[in-house]
This record gives C-alpha cells, sequence and structure tokens, in this order.
C-alpha cells in the first residue's frame, strides 16, 4: 500500500508539472526608437560687425566673423541658410535709424567641412560680409544696422 501511495503521488506530482507547462505562452516585443535628424545653432545670435566706414578713405570694407552649430551624427543636408535682412531693397541693407540712409552689403555663409557628429561636436559657420567703398562714401554719419535671420535645416 506504501507503494501504491509513492506511485500515486509520484504521478500527481507529474500530472501537477505537466498541467503548469501546458499554461505557458510565449510573446516577442519589438523595442523601437527613431533619432530625429536634428540641426541647432549653439548660440542665438551672431555679430558681424564692419567697425568705422571712413568717407574720406572710401575702400573697400570686409568682416568675418563665426559661430558654432552642430546637427544630428549622419545628417547630410545641413543647409543654413540667411534671409534678405530687414532692410532690403534690391540688395541686403544696413540703415542709419535717424536719416534713413541704407548702406548696401554682400553676405556669404561658410561651413567648415567636418563631418555631422552631434552636440558635442559642434561645427564653425564663417560669415563673412563686404560694403563698398563707393557706398558709404556720402552717406549721412550714424549708426547703421541690419537684422539677418540665419536658418539651420537637416
Amino acid at each position: 500500500m506504501k507503494r501504491t501511495g509513492v506511485i500515486l503521488s509520484s504521478l500527481g506530482m507529474v500530472l501537477l508539472f505537466a498541467g503548469m507547462s501546458m499554461a505557458t505562452g510565449s510573446n516577442t516585443l519589438t523595442v523601437s526608437a527613431n533619432v530625429m535628424g536634428t540641426c541647432k545653432f549653439s548660440s542665438a545670435s551672431s555679430t558681424l560687425g564692419f567697425g568705422g566706414l571712413d568717407p574720406t578713405v572710401g575702400t573697400n570694407v570686409s568682416a568675418t566673423s563665426t559661430t558654432q552649430f552642430w546637427c544630428t551624427k549622419g545628417v547630410t543636408l545641413d543647409a543654413i541658410t540667411a534671409d534678405n535682412g530687414a532692410h532690403f531693397a534690391a540688395s541686403r541693407n544696413m540703415q542709419d535709424p535717424v536719416s534713413l540712409d541704407l548702406i548696401p552689403y554682400t553676405l556669404s555663409l561658410t561651413k567648415d567641412a567636418n563631418p555631422n557628429t552631434g552636440p558635442l561636436a559642434p561645427r564653425t559657420l564663417t560669415i563673412s560680409g563686404t560694403v563698398l567703398g563707393i557706398d558709404y562714401t556720402s552717406k549721412t554719419a550714424g549708426n547703421y544696422s541690419d537684422t539677418v535671420v540665419l536658418t539651420i535645416t537637416p
């Protein structure tokens, strides 16, 4: 009888474990994310200063400035554009707020040749401009300025 009890008990355990393994199932979970292609300037503003324009000299004056930007690693179309400025009239112009005289200038943007690798390795944008001597020799003395918006898109 003891032997039968042990056998039945063992058989019960086998059936119990067999029932448990029949109750299990599985699920395959897919995990995903999308890294966005982003480009941003490192600072919100830059300055390109031509300094004092001396009408007695009347020579062309060039100026250069730089600003930093970064793009997500792998972004290859990092387009940087400049709008026409606040005083556009057939060309970009700086304006004296008192006399309203305009002084035209040119503007060019040149990115360094480095690849985009993210915010820890910003790149350099060189901003260059020129004022022709003939364009300021007959202007009213004053403080001329313009505001140009630079835009970067990935």
